[in-house]
């Protein structure tokens, strides 16, 4: 079995089964978040199909995720870039291929890093757009006939009580709510990713497909969260301004985020299972944000902490974020 208990990528709420016969396709399925996700539905069920730029993490987490559920058929693809459309389509055509079909799909690969306008050339805002929403275009195009097929046959809710089909869901971010320094391009990039996914809910609702947005907030141990943290975003002073000690949250946690802590894999996770489950039939051309209401909170405060280095607008006034920029991270 994976390393991984259910626990800590799934909640118990959820009935066994319930995504059997289903098949996912996931781009980004190797990172943090995508994995976690396909990780549950798999264990839940259904056979996966995830896809990447690098082969052998993407063939790695493929052998990982299947562990979590004897007898599951879990694929991994790399060398597939959705900024590529040719590659995609070819990815999209083999997983009906070889697992059956493509009943739901996760549009989760990214390109993120820090820096300000100032630091950003053209090429490496650019480079986030074709990853974000480019890439999520392309998966649409790639897999949106399948889906629809799956929808037809897999009509929700029905007698037999069998899984529904014809689900899709693109994974966001909040930034674009209330801008956000230092996120000018991954702002953008989400934006259209939220505005396509609201066009597929319209055109392809009335054939039966659903779908929808995932917008996590802070999520801890990712490698995003860490570039974050490495930048000052994550680091919070412990006392207010007369040096008194803040008392913590409930939860123990982030005394910044209403809801007392940081997010976890299992949130999202967890928040796909609904969408993609009987529960959300009638779920279309939503934005699901789940951060603790961390996204209220944000743009000039939140972002960048309570860290005295990365104080806003100071550390813009004085130049500290202009040469933060590092190249997009890979799928």
């Amino acid at each position: 079995m994976s390393k991984q208990q259910p626990h800590e990528f799934i909640s118990p709420v959820w009935r066994d089964g319930i995504f059997r016969g289903r098949v996912v396709f996931v781009t980004g399925g190797a990172g943090d978040i995508c994995s976690a996700q396909t990780r549950a539905l798999v264990y839940l069920g259904a056979d996966a199909f995830i896809i990447g730029r690098n082969v052998e993490k993407t063939e790695a987490a493929a052998i990982d995720i299947a562990k979590v559920r004897k007898g599951a058929r879990v694929m991994g693809i790399g060398n597939v870039d959705v900024r590529n459309f040719e590659t995609l389509q070819k990815a999209a055509d083999r997983c009906v291929a070889e697992l059956g079909s493509i009943d739901f799909v996760i549009a989760g690969a990214a390109g993120n890093f820090i820096s300000t306008i100032a630091g950003l050339s053209p090429k490496a805002f650019k480079s986030v757009m074709d990853i974000d929403t480019i890439g999520t275009f392309n998966t649409i195009k790639a897999t949106i006939d399948h889906l629809s097929k799956s929808a037809a046959a897999h009509i929700s809710p029905n007698a037999e009580n069998s899984p529904p089909g014809g689900r899709f869901i693109a994974v966001s971010a909040t930034f674009h709510y209330t801008g956000v320094p230092l996120q000018s391009h991954a702002s953008a990039a989400k934006a259209g990713v939220d505005s396509l996914v609201s066009s597929v809910a319209l055109e392809y609702g009335p054939r039966g497909v659903m779908a929808n947005v995932i917008a996590p907030g802070p999520i801890e141990g990712t490698e995003g969260m860490d570039r974050l943290a490495r930048a000052g975003f994550g680091e919070i002073d412990t006392k207010d301004g007369k040096g008194q000690q803040i008392p913590p949250s409930v939860r123990g946690g982030s005394p910044t985020i209403p809801s007392g802590r940081w997010g976890t894999v299992r949130d999202i996770a967890d928040a796909t299972v609904y969408l993609f489950s009987a529960a959300a039939d009638n779920v279309n051309g939503h934005v699901l944000v789940v951060d603790g209401g961390a996204w209220r909170r944000q743009g000039g405060f939140l972002c960048v902490g309570q860290n005295p280095a990365m104080q806003y607008p100071n550390f813009l006034l004085s130049g500290a974020g202009s040469g933060q920029k590092k190249p997009a991270s890979k799928i």
